[in-house]
């Protein structure tokens, strides 16, 4: 049985690896998939305490969390493919569309 410590060691290695991605890449698809592994390994946190404590309130959570994230996938996917449209670009240091 796995126990809640390895889920949260894995919850962890899934954050740190999302915010890296969001800190160090520069293209704005690999930042958005980035926030979204961030997104599911607070996902992951929340069940696993759920579970460990009987919880079902740290479950229903999630589905909120999971409907926010697919809303945010279908904007921030809209917005990436709209600037790609304008700038011929993903590259987040080249998209400079809100200065003057």
């Amino acid at each position: 049985m796995i126990s809640v410590e390895q889920y949260l060691a894995l919850s962890a290695v899934m954050f740190v690896i999302g915010v890296v991605g969001v800190l160090v890449r520069r293209n704005a698809i690999i930042v958005f998939m980035s926030i979204e592994l961030m997104l599911n390994s607070v996902n992951l946190t929340l069940v696993a305490f759920s579970a460990y404590l009987g919880d079902v309130t740290g479950q229903m959570l999630v589905f909120f969390v999971m409907t926010v994230a697919a809303a945010e996938a279908a904007v921030g996917l809209a917005i990436i493919i709209a600037l790609y449209r304008i700038r011929q670009t993903v590259n987040i240091d080249d998209i400079n569309i809100l200065k003057w």
